[in-house]
């Protein structure tokens, strides 16, 4: 693989992450932009730029008493099709609002409450004490790697959280590395077509741009489910096949 130092100097500082072409020459997979929205890091990737990440101290956001009403969230656990032995990840699980409500669905499974900031994994700690649930386990992610054991998981769920990650590419090489054969991955997601919802721009995504990401990393399209008021909700798998390799950086 040619070094990151082959880039143009613009691009390698923020833009570091290499690639392989089909024809051996190396490309960014991020491009950083001086001039960008306000709501966003600069950071663009295939052609959408990255949000800003909402911090621990918007746990209480989170947790809401008008989110059931607003998004829905219960319609979500119900479409996951979930097995009593499923191992569920929640990618960006925040305070385990999902993790919590999908776990006593699992009586022979669990979930990996999978975050960044250690901080949000002290709330899913004080919760799981709380509500006397034992079958959440957190896993603290790094920007890059979600810190999951290879093909240990049935199921990767992120909830409004895909828009946010960093490093995209990066995080679902990971995820998929650590999806069983036939796994699925489930991204809920605002839907950007529609103008009318009022939530930031870049908060948003639109369906073609969710599928070309994840196509990027060799998942497949199952279907969208439009039932939810506000959101997408997308169903990825792995291909379950002997000759399945990631696009893999």
């Amino acid at each position: 693989m040619l070094s990151c130092s082959l880039l143009t100097p613009t691009l390698t500082a923020q833009a570091a992450t290499c690639a392989m072409s089909t024809k051996g020459y190396a490309y960014a997979v991020y491009e950083q932009r001086i001039i960008h929205s306000p709501d966003g890091i600069g950071k663009y990737y295939m052609g959408r730029e990255i949000a800003k990440v909402m911090g621990y101290t918007g746990a209480g956001w989170l947790e809401r008493p008008s989110r059931e009403g607003e998004e829905q969230p219960s319609k979500v656990v119900n479409a996951l099709n979930l097995k009593p032995n499923d191992v569920v990840a929640d990618i960006g699980a925040g305070t385990g609002y999902l993790s919590f409500r999908i776990a006593p669905l699992l009586t022979a499974g669990k979930v990996l409450a999978v975050d960044v900031q250690p901080e949000m994994l002290e709330i899913i700690e004080l919760f799981k004490k709380e509500k006397n649930i034992t079958n959440v386990e957190s896993v603290l992610a790094t920007l890059t790697n979600p810190n999951l054991p290879f093909e240990s998981i049935d199921l990767a769920l992120m909830v409004d959280a895909y828009h946010e990650l960093e490093y995209p590419q990066e995080v679902m090489q990971g995820i998929v590395k650590a999806l069983k054969p036939g796994g699925r991955v489930v991204l809920v997601e605002y839907r950007g077509e529609n103008p009318f919802i009022m939530i930031k721009g870049l908060h948003k995504m639109t369906q073609k741009q969710v599928r070309k990401e994840m196509q990027a990393v060799g998942l497949v399209w199952r279907e969208t489910k439009n039932l939810l008021p506000r959101q997408h909700l997308m169903v990825f798998e792995k291909p379950d096949s002997s000759d399945f390799r990631l696009h893999a950086i």
